[in-house]
């Protein structure tokens, strides 16, 4: 139960973009919204880790939602929050404050694919970082990072480019999630580098065929 809990979370990130798709903010107010939102996991974080403040209620919250492994380290939506603004600083055009819900930047698509793809393939796979995951749970991420960039990338650049983009994002989100590099002993998490994994993938096609 536990671990669906904390896959609930961690899909609960998708009301970032989806209060952008459906209108009710502009681009420009997602990423500061975004940098806001950062920036308070982090004051929770520092309050946890250096200070240690115990305060009975979120400290159960702690409890439930993170895993052992987290209790001495940076947890992982805070990782979350990382990796969808660095994404969303990135990888979105310059239209201005008023961006529209029906030109979304690519990074709305990056970040679907962490706050969406990762849970489905966390769920069907291993929950160990040091673990690599079956090559059937990777598929199953590549096709659900895929349909979550194509209708983006497609209203973009036509279907040839579209395509070919949503296919690069979806697979440097699926070898984000699959791969974990170990610097200095850490696991680099996944949260960390999906959404600039597959916004960097799918800007490269973009550039390539321009």
């Amino acid at each position: 139960m536990g671990e669906l809990k904390r896959r609930a979370v961690h899909a609960s990130g998708t009301g970032f973009p989806a209060i952008y798709l459906l209108g009710l903010v502009t681009w420009r107010q997602l990423q500061a919204l975004l940098l806001v939102a950062t920036a308070g996991v982090f004051l929770l974080e520092f309050l946890r880790l250096v200070v240690g403040v115990e305060w009975p209620p979120l400290d159960r919250v702690y409890d439930e939602l993170t895993r052992e492994y987290e209790a001495d380290n940076v947890a992982g939506y805070a990782l979350f929050m990382v990796g969808a603004t660095v994404a969303a600083l990135a990888f979105a055009p310059p239209y201005g404050p008023e961006v529209v819900a029906f030109e979304p930047p690519l990074a709305a698509s990056a970040i679907l694919m962490l706050s969406i793809g990762d849970p489905i393939s966390g769920y069907l796979g291993s929950n160990d970082a040091t673990t690599a995951k079956e090559v059937g749970v990777l598929a199953v991420m590549f096709l659900v990072c895929f349909a979550l960039a194509v209708p983006i990338t497609v209203l973009h650049a036509g279907t040839l480019v579209g395509v070919a983009a949503a296919a690069a994002g979806a697979l440097g989100a699926t070898v984000a999630d699959g791969v974990k590099p170990v610097v200095r002993g850490y696991v680099v998490d996944d949260n960390l580098t999906i959404p600039p994994a597959a916004g960097a993938a799918m800007t490269a096609v973009f550039l390539l065929a321009a």
